[in-house]
């Protein structure tokens, strides 16, 4: 998918918590609507089949209870695309990323062929179905989702992450076959669009003991054999070696890139003179840095809600110049299909932040994802639009207030600050009735949580239904056929 995803490491978050967050956006002029549910051991496939590519894997048969974002029509497969599974490890899968013809020659993709009926690789369909149930720290999931990749190959190229309590760990793959992880550090944060990202590696590390690297086996010999290393110094670049700098690049990834790292350092560097290594266009911005202050997960949301506030790219900029307005990719785009911010907090329950449709008009909600199942409001999203539920209500709201900006801001920042305040204020709440009953069974515990997420998704619907009603009304009051006399 085209997303855009933020991993924040447990020093550089406000709370000592590792938390990766992706916005899932779907393709130019379509839409997907998703659930948000709970996948228990027994509804978990053992013998799983790709819609996509065809390929047929046999499972283990011992998956953990996991949360899950899969798509309403499952015609096209199940996309299950973010969750936290019950051991407290998080996955986001994926951000499409670019390679480059020497690499795609020398490791080409596994694409399915219906003429011969050649099986493909896997892809973002299946990739957190098949890793995430089965992993127990975000190292193991680098392995397993690295094992898979070689066994199976791949149709195309993804960045994923995981996530548990203690580090992050970001997957990238390369050609069709193999791939490179590295360990984000504790203190930095990553920014990723849909480009290939890790701008350093350890091949000696990756090879070796694996404290913050690990690749694929055949990595290096593919490096070597395709003479990928374009480095003039001796210090191997792989972003220059597996990825791109493409004129698209320039206008659809490298500004988000930018944005991010402007907002989160703002002093490090004079961001917005294009000309240099650090403007919107450049190919050499940092993957990763030290943030200036920590990290929230409110920052997390706004960075991946931006629509280049405060610059001249914003589109919905109404004064000066606006001659650049839009020229770049936003990152809260029209299209995103959810939002998800796992984040894993040091001897407390993981929580899973969630938002759907576009993240400029959304609210961000919190969930304790330890349960057996998630609240209706947000579970029985439904291929027609309807109001009973959390995802078109979402969609609803912005396409309503994006045609109304300058009327229905207000009420779409009041909105936003008030469910926020309020999500904080219900997970203190049960966050302190956790701790109180740590001693009682764990169906008791269960039962907590779900409590908490019932009273969440209760807040959320009664708040979005007074914002839909507010940004309807300033809507139809700009409606063409308006007329100002009335016998009223």
């Amino acid at each position: 998918m085209s997303c855009t995803t933020i991993l924040v490491g447990s020093q550089a978050s406000y709370d000592g918590s590792c938390m990766i967050a992706r916005n899932d956006d779907t393709g130019a002029g379509s839409y997907s609507p998703k659930k948000f549910i709970v996948v228990l051991p027994d509804q978990q496939p053992r013998h799983y089949v790709s819609k996509i590519s065809h390929v047929e894997i046999e499972l283990p048969d011992d998956p953990m209870r996991y949360t899950s974002m899969p798509s309403v029509d499952s015609s096209k497969g199940i996309w299950a695309a973010a969750g936290i599974n019950s051991a407290g490890v998080s996955m986001t899968a994926t951000e499409t990323i670019t390679s480059n013809p020497r690499v795609l020659g020398a490791d080409p993709l596994v694409v399915y062929d219906p003429k011969t009926k050649t099986l493909g690789g896997i892809g973002e369909e299946d990739l957190v179905v098949i890793t995430l149930p089965y992993i127990h720290s975000a190292r193991e999931g680098v392995i397993r989702l690295g094992e898979l990749s070689m066994k199976y190959g791949t149709y195309e190229m993804n960045g994923i992450a995981f996530a548990d309590e203690n580090e992050i760990w970001w997957f990238e793959s390369i050609g069709g076959h193999n791939w490179m992880a590295k360990r984000v550090n504790p203190n930095e944060y990553v920014v990723m669009p849909n480009q290939l990202g890790i701008d350093s590696f350890d091949f000696e590390d990756a090879t070796g003991d694996q404290i913050n690297y690990i690749c694929s086996a055949t990595l290096p010999e593919l490096v070597k054999k395709a003479h990928l290393d374009l480095s003039m110094n001796g210090i191997f670049n792989p972003r220059d070696a597996f990825g791109s700098a493409d004129d698209s690049d320039h206008v659809y990834n490298t500004p988000r890139a930018w944005y991010m790292l402007r907002r989160l350092n703002p002093h490090a560097a004079n961001w917005d003179v294009n000309e240099t290594d650090f403007g919107p266009q450049s190919d050499t911005l940092p993957w990763s840095m030290v943030p200036e202050k920590k990290i929230t997960v409110e920052e997390v949301k706004y960075l991946l809600s931006s629509h280049y506030q405060g610059t001249p790219y914003d589109p919905y900029l109404n004064y000066g110049d606006r001659s650049n307005c839009g020229k770049y990719r936003p990152i809260g785009i029209n299209r995103t299909a959810f939002l998800s911010v796992s984040q894993l907090r040091k001897d407390m329950e993981p929580i899973e932040w969630v938002a759907f449709a576009s993240n400029a008009f959304n609210v961000l909600i919190p969930f304790y994802t330890n349960v057996n199942e998630m609240p209706e409001y947000l579970s029985n999203t439904t291929i027609e639009v309807s109001t009973d539920n959390f995802y078109w209500v979402s969609r609803l709201i912005g396409a309503m207030a994006d045609a109304s900006y300058s009327h229905s801001l207000i009420f779409i920042e009041r909105y936003q600050e008030n469910v926020a305040a309020k999500s904080h204020q219900i997970l203190d709440k049960y966050d302190v009735l956790l701790a109180k009953n740590k001693n009682e069974s764990e169906q008791t515990l269960i039962e907590i949580r779900q409590a908490a997420n019932q009273e969440v998704a209760d807040m959320a619907k009664a708040e979005s239904a007074k914002v839909l009603d507010q940004v309807l009304y300033e809507l139809s009051n700009q409606m063409k056929n308006s007329y100002a006399r009335s016998d009223a």
